[in-house]
């Protein structure tokens, strides 16, 4: 895949989405895909931080029975590297849905009141709430740009027992988001270029 060159604004927001403990029990989620989703969204979260833009951290707070993903559960927790990278200047979302629109505080409201026109959403899962977020991202009028290679998602069995894999869920969120003109789908290191000084 050739990709254009692409400029991240110097109030480019990155959306970290549902980096969490829980999403490491293959005996809830299935097989994943992209080991390296997590080191392309550690390298992410410094290179914001070293040139002092905006980090979104949403959480995702379940209310389905049993979800190792619920408040009361160890799972709900950053994974240790998010954790790590929490900074002072990080705003924390908190949902019980696929968007990060729809959380508290405000995710909108926040990215308005900073004149933030432009969003670099990564994270967990790449066909759920990283997708839904970019999608209504999208709608809502911002540049929105996915490095793929920063999320990841699970293998996942919809109707009549048709499986779709997470490497060929990963593709199908590409071609939505870009084929639908909701993001512009990248690489981590396309990003990472794009923010070194010149």
């Amino acid at each position: 895949m050739t990709e254009n060159a692409i400029e991240i604004a110097p109030d480019s927001a990155l959306i970290v989405i549902d980096v969490q403990k829980g999403f490491d029990d293959p005996s809830f989620w299935g097989p994943r895909n992209n080991p390296a989703a997590e080191e392309n969204i550690a390298a992410l979260m410094d290179a914001w931080q070293e040139s002092g833009r905006p980090v979104v951290l949403v959480r995702h707070a379940s209310r389905r029975p049993g979800s190792v993903l619920a408040p009361d559960q160890p799972g709900h927790a950053f994974k240790d590297f998010v954790a790590g990278r929490l900074g002072k200047e990080s705003l924390l979302v908190t949902k019980t849905v696929n968007s990060s629109f729809y959380g508290t505080p405000d995710l909108g409201e926040w990215l308005a009141g900073r004149g933030i026109r432009q969003l670099v959403v990564t994270g967990i899962q790449t066909n759920m709430c990283v997708e839904t977020t970019a999608r209504m991202a999208g709608n809502l009028g911002y540049e929105v740009l996915v490095p793929l290679d920063a999320t990841h998602t699970f293998d996942l069995t919809g109707p009549v027992g048709l499986t779709l894999s997470a490497d060929q869920l990963s593709a199908a969120t590409a071609v939505n988001l870009q084929g639908g003109d909701f993001a512009q789908v990248v690489t981590t290191a396309a990003v990472l270029a794009a923010t070194k000084p010149a």
